[in-house]
């Protein structure tokens, strides 16, 4: 099979099919968050999840079941299931701009040193134990989008010759840049001396939603929201950008405007997924392939099902975090990186097999 019949295969060219599989995707969304809220160190039945989300909204259901599962439901478990879904709806698309933009299979959501500056922004927080509060988010969180953010401008400065920026020289600034970022991560490490700091600093590294709140919720909700709906009034630009610079140019795209918008607005959506969850790897990476495969490459329906799907994936992998060695929780970007490898080795063969 040719590679244009394969893509054929592979893409929901009419517009009624895509809706139907991002509405697919959205119900899919929508029963993994049920069943997570059930999910824990005591189960909870979804017909009295449902019953209660009813009482909270009519107040009509009788109240049949402990006060103390509605504490747990209502501020613990929907905050953390809500803010994974964000974290994974925020990291695929991202990392999927960032392929197109670079025309790189291998490039992620933290590819210009947004994780090493995330980083190394949570470390100093932590390490010299700095408090302040802004906005409901404490000094680690506020820190690592700090870092995360100067990383990406020092990159993007320092990637410009001539005023202009090729993908070559993007990505090899942001590996410089990011090696030097983690070897002051790691100096502090060891500057610190704290065995609990250092199992802090090694814990937020590997991310986790233990801390989530509703505060974090309603922080990167919007973000996401504005971002997405950008990323896909680019969706476009990207398809065309999967040609070289010029043919692009060529084709009525402004090469560097488009690089330039999508670079600041993946970056400030991981950005703020990093601040409220620390680094999670390879659901950037793997999400959007995993799209691309399955579904094809047309960047209008890659990015919006990327979203649907990094919810999923990233609400699943936590449900595995918080029960899988329970009462001990496992970083989620373990199980991220475990978990998905696999599946996405996978799909690697099974499209190897239609080749």
């Amino acid at each position: 099979m040719s590679p244009s019949q394969e893509q054929a295969v592979h893409t929901p060219h009419r517009p009624h099919q895509r809706g139907w599989l991002l509405a697919a995707g959205l119900a899919g969304v929508i029963l993994v968050a049920v069943l997570s809220v059930g999910w824990g160190s005591f189960a909870i039945p979804p017909a009295t999840i449902a019953a209660m989300f009813w009482h909270r909204l009519t107040g009509l259901a009788s109240a049949s079941w402990p006060q103390s599962w509605e504490t747990v439901v209502f501020d613990i478990r929907m905050p953390r299931i809500l803010l994974a879904a964000l974290v994974g709806g925020a990291l695929a698309p991202s990392g999927a701009a960032y392929q197109g933009l670079f025309r790189n299979p291998l490039a992620d959501p933290y590819l210009l040193g947004i994780s090493a500056g995330a980083g190394l922004g949570a470390t100093i927080a932590i390490a010299f134990d700095l408090s302040m509060y802004w906005g409901g988010l404490g000094a680690i969180s506020l820190l690592a989008f700090a870092g995360a953010l100067i990383a990406t401008v020092l990159v993007y400065a320092l990637a410009q010759v001539g005023g202009r920026t090729s993908p070559i020289t993007l990505l090899l600034a942001g590996v410089a840049l990011g090696a030097f970022l983690t070897s002051m991560t790691t100096f502090l490490m060891f500057y610190s001396r704290d065995a609990f700091q250092t199992v802090h600093i090694v814990g937020w590294l590997m991310g986790s939603f233990v801390l989530s709140n509703w505060t974090k919720v309603w922080l990167l909700g919007p973000v996401l929201a504005v971002g997405g709906a950008v990323m896909w009034m680019y969706a476009h630009r990207l398809n065309v950008l999967q040609l070289d610079d010029d043919q692009a140019q060529q084709l009525g795209v402004p090469v560097e405007r488009t690089r330039l918008v999508l670079i600041i607005v993946a970056s400030l959506v991981t950005a703020t997924a990093v601040a409220v969850s620390g680094i999670i790897g390879f659901v950037g990476l793997i999400v959007p392939h995993a799209v691309r495969l399955i579904w094809g490459p047309d960047y209008r329906f890659v990015l919006p099902m990327s979203v649907l799907c990094g919810a999923v994936f990233m609400m699943l992998a936590d449900g595995l975090a918080r029960n899988v060695l329970s009462p001990t929780e496992l970083p989620v970007g373990v199980v991220t990186a475990f978990c998905g490898a696999p599946f996405f080795l996978y799909l690697l063969r099974q499209k190897k097999s239609l080749a």
